[in-house]
């Protein structure tokens, strides 16, 4: 459980990296929300990433086992990469900013695929609940890391020393890869790349509720991704100060966070996964409604702290249901393909609805935004009460294949 949260942590470092940093530096250099919005796009390879997910199933590297090879050398690249950004200008060369966040979501969505797999094949059936929160735990305290230090450091000493010193911090993750245990394996890995392809798409879809259930993995944290996606611009409109968000409202949002995956990890096994994601996700749709309050009033503490507080306790909850549902849907024979296929399929919402966010934060101003973040939440928790029999029918099988 420490190697998964260390690695959970290398996971999520440079997530806001791309996303809540870079949101902020663009602002600062003068962009509209909207540009700000189109230029999330760059994070599209973490929904493309089933796409060479099948060759670190079938390719391990010559050193460290079948998945810490490939750990080491993306974080390798990653602190490069956040190097290299720490040179650009938006202001000046927007395209050669572009550039250096897509290698980054290059190098940091291959390093999910393995630490997404070793984490999978590591992991018994009933160690996925705690699994999940000790990773989500590990992901938020390093996205909020990221995120503070970036903001925080940009503020009073520069957007390239930000970023120089995130480069370093990454570069660190590599002692995790280093002395992670190896999972003890029972299968060869795939002998041919089309084995490595089309073997884990049969068993994926082989049963008859597949499609239904990955229509939930898709559908369930859409409205939590729509709320989430133009946060940090959201709170500079309100009237935050980068260093306010950096240290108040991120600390919040990661110091409940944690305390929703701790919180999500006890209540999932006691509750059960089907209750687990109908509470937690009718908590989190409902939560997001908070920050309508915060637009009508502008700038105010008390509603800002009870807003990030319930949002990302509740968001964090539905996120620990949802991936140990997605744990459960993987064979370990090819967790690190299918694991990255459902997570991607999880992540498009996410990665697709920037320019509508964007645009919408335009011409329909914050307080339209947050409720359509609440409609568009309902969906999902349809499918997960339509579907409830057969989540429930998955678990239990799971349950039985325990060793």
């Amino acid at each position: 459980m420490l190697a998964i949260l260390a690695l959970g942590a290398a996971s999520g470092f440079p997530n806001q990296l791309t996303e809540s940093a870079l949101q902020a530096w663009l602002k600062d250099a003068g962009l509209s929300n909207t540009a700000i919005g189109a230029m999330t796009y760059v994070a599209l390879p973490y929904l493309l990433k089933p796409l060479w997910a099948p060759l670190i199933d079938r390719y391990p590297l010559p050193f460290l086992g079948r998945r810490r090879g490939w750990m080491l050398v993306t974080q390798i690249g990653l602190a490069a990469a956040l190097a290299l950004l720490a040179l650009q200008n938006p202001s000046a060369a927007l395209g050669a900013v572009t550039v250096c966040a897509f290698a980054i979501v290059v190098c940091s969505a291959t390093q999910d695929i393995a630490i997404d797999a070793w984490r999978t094949d590591v992991s018994l059936p009933s160690e996925r609940g705690p699994a999940a929160a000790a990773n989500n735990l590990g992901y938020r305290t390093a996205a909020w890391v990221a995120a503070a230090c970036a903001l925080v450091v940009a503020d009073h000493f520069g957007w390239r020393a930000a970023y120089l010193v995130l480069a370093a911090v990454m570069l660190a993750f590599c002692v995790a890869s280093w002395r992670a245990p190896e999972p003890a394996y029972r299968h060869a890995p795939p002998r041919t790349l089309r084995e490595s392809l089309v073997a884990p798409l049969k068993e994926l879809l082989d049963s008859p509720s597949a499609a239904i259930l990955i229509a939930v993995v898709m559908l369930f944290k859409i409205g939590d991704a729509f709320a989430n996606k133009l946060f940090t611009p959201f709170m500079m409109d309100v009237g935050f100060s980068k260093t306010e968000i950096g240290l108040i409202a991120k600390a919040l949002f990661t110091a409940s966070a944690l305390g929703g995956s701790v919180l999500g990890g006890v209540l999932m096994e006691r509750l059960g996964l089907v209750r687990s994601m109908l509470g937690f996700g009718v908590l989190a749709a409902a939560s997001n409604l908070l920050y309508c309050a915060m637009a009508a009033a502008g700038k105010s503490y008390p509603i800002m702290v009870t807003a990030v507080v319930v949002e990302h306790v509740a968001g964090a909850m539905g996120n620990i249901a949802l991936v140990a549902l997605i744990m459960a849907l993987c064979d370990v024979r090819y967790s690190a393909f299918q694991y990255a296929l459902l997570s991607a399929i999880a992540l498009l919402p996410r990665y697709s609805l920037g320019y509508p966010a964007g645009w919408i934060a335009d011409h329909g101003g914050w307080y339209v935004y947050y409720v359509t973040s609440f409609a568009l939440a309902l969906p999902g928790l349809a499918m997960v009460w339509l579907t409830r029999a057969r989540i429930h029918a998955l678990e239990q099988l799971r349950a039985r294949e325990q060793p």
